[in-house]
């Protein structure tokens, strides 16, 4: 079946483009030229990822973005004319799967739509299931919970977790754990693993510190550390 990609972009020309590259790859799509029509068309079509440009009327991109993520884990890539760093992480901060910032090339949205859309359903296509104290991860079903409680992740944030939990006491630099899970190609501030751990973190809140936790080696990188009782 053909993936939904919605388009929340309120320049008509650039909006088009998009559609025209985006078609051309066999994506069904979805339209809208505001804030709060982008909100409500998220919630009516369900799409598969969402184009969300920044400098939207009515409600702006960080608005929509928020709206998404009360509920869902749909992948986003933010638009946005401002290239700022601070820009990029307020939006990875907020969730955001990746930022590309404009003017851009069509065959590069398409590559970035590909990879973050591959980083999904290898998340999906994993059946392991792993159990550490009252944490609970069931990557098929993208589910996470601590004492039953579901803890809600983006694609990004469940891989970077799956990664680091599928390695338990070992330790991992910010550069290795952007190659693993954010890939190769990628050209943003190493911050960005630090800011989805922060993330993680907040989610597994819960999560019971005699059993484990995600923790930071200074100078080395990162941990998910498990203990023995």
């Amino acid at each position: 079946m053909n993936k939904t990609i919605l388009v929340a972009e309120d320049e008509e020309t650039i909006s088009r483009v998009l559609t025209v590259y985006l078609k051309h790859e066999g994506f069904i799509v979805q339209h809208a030229f505001n804030g709060l029509e982008a909100a409500t068309k998220f919630k009516e079509h369900s799409p598969d990822l969402v184009l969300l440009d920044v400098m939207l009327p009515e409600l702006d991109g960080w608005g929509v973005l928020e709206e998404i993520r009360k509920s869902s884990v749909c992948p986003v890539i933010m638009l946005t004319a401002l290239g700022d760093i601070d820009y990029k992480l307020k939006g990875l901060n907020q969730g955001a799967d990746d930022y590309i910032s404009k003017p851009f090339v069509g065959e590069e949205v398409i590559a970035r739509i590909h990879a973050v859309l591959r980083r999904s359903s290898k998340v999906l296509e994993s059946d392991n299931h792993w159990q550490f104290g009252n944490l609970s991860i069931h990557p098929k079903s993208s589910q996470v919970k601590v004492d039953g409680e579901s803890a809600l992740l983006t694609p990004r944030d469940l891989s970077l977790l799956l990664f680091l939990a599928g390695r338990p006491n070992r330790t991992f630099t910010r550069e290795e754990l952007l190659d693993q899970v954010w890939g190769m190609d990628y050209e943003g501030s190493d911050r960005a693993v630090d800011l989805a751990v922060k993330r993680i973190r907040q989610a597994l809140s819960g999560w019971s510190r005699d059993c484990g936790e995600i923790r930071t080696y200074r100078g080395l990188g990162y941990q998910f550390s498990v203990y023995e009782k």
